[in-house]
């Protein structure tokens, strides 16, 4: 596996958090309630549990209610046929909403790229959207490490252009999420090239895709996880892509984000994860979105510099 720094560069100033928030409230959709499908809300260690409710900060155990933001990266999190939001985030989030006993109001943002100022902003409490945990975005907010990811790349089926690694995208077009890990990878990537990589930056994930699909891009550098799934489902407009799964590039987590002034809702929502994690609940949701290998056995905060560089 090639040895990949990881280079996300996350700092925003106050000025350009509430410019992207008050984008965020106009591009996002509405505020949708998690409710736990049957077969989630039966889980073993799914239950309220009234001491991490306790725990909870005044302000949330007074409104009863969690305000989550979240994106649109299958199976993390996506609409499914009926327009609601499904995934393992979705579940996940449901289940928290029981064991910490509050209704849950989960937000498509409408682009990762709004996650990190929406909780600058306090626009949200947490964070439930795979985002790639970094030492650099650790110093703005804190990272709740609930799954594991890598990154790969995405082409048209059968990979006409014979890509195998991220050398081979020098002087070809790329399509990548604006604000992202994967953004930053294909940057620092091409800075390396004698012919540099067109980059082009889209905001939502599933027009990523489509720029791929139809050919407006030749590739595109995605979450493992994702790229996975949507060649096995052709999700999200994926019809016709195909992930390289053989490239495996920047191991490391996916996390939760909540503001570093709220150590309580950290760590209720790392003891609720820990309770999923030791009682089966956690591996069942993974296993049912086909991710179960990329569970974690221990809910870690701010944890990106314990993985390893390559």
């Amino acid at each position: 596996m090639m040895r990949i720094q990881k280079i996300l560069k996350a700092g925003v100033a106050g000025a350009m958090v509430a410019l992207i928030a008050a984008s965020a409230d106009a591009a996002g959709g509405a505020a949708e309630k998690m409710t736990a499908d049957a077969d989630v809300a039966k889980l073993p260690g799914v239950v309220l549990t009234q001491k991490l409710a306790d725990g909870l900060p005044p302000s949330i155990k007074s409104s009863g209610v969690l305000k989550v933001a979240t994106d649109l990266t299958p199976p993390i999190s996506f609409h499914g046929e009926d327009g609601k939001l499904i995934g393992i985030d979705a579940d996940i989030a449901a289940a928290l909403g029981i064991i910490l006993g509050l209704d849950v109001e989960m937000t498509d943002v409408g682009a990762g790229a709004a996650i990190v100022p929406s909780i600058l902003a306090k626009r949200f409490d947490i964070s439930i959207s795979g985002i790639n945990d970094d030492p650099e975005l650790e110093k703005q907010v804190d990272v709740i490490d609930y799954m594991y990811d890598a990154t790969t790349i995405m082409t048209i089926k059968d990979n006409p252009l014979a890509i195998k690694g991220l050398e081979d995208l020098c002087g070809k077009k790329v399509a990548v999420p604006v604000g992202t890990f994967q953004a930053k990878m294909v940057e620092a990537a091409s800075a390396k090239c004698a012919t540099p990589v067109n980059i082009m930056s889209i905001p939502k994930m599933p027009d990523v895709l489509q720029a791929v699909r139809t050919g407006r891009a030749d590739a595109t550098v995605n979450g493992y996880a994702t790229s996975v799934y949507t060649t096995e489902h052709q999700t999200g407009n994926g019809k016709g892509l195909q992930a390289l799964p053989d490239i495996r590039l920047a191991v490391g987590y996916l996390g939760m984000l909540t503001a570093k002034d709220n150590p309580q809702l950290r760590d209720s929502v790392v003891a609720a994860l820990q309770q999923m994690v030791d009682s089966g609940a956690y591996q069942t949701i993974m296993k049912k979105w086909s991710l179960g290998p990329l569970a974690v056995k221990t809910v870690k905060v701010n944890a990106a510099a314990s993985m390893p560089a390559d």
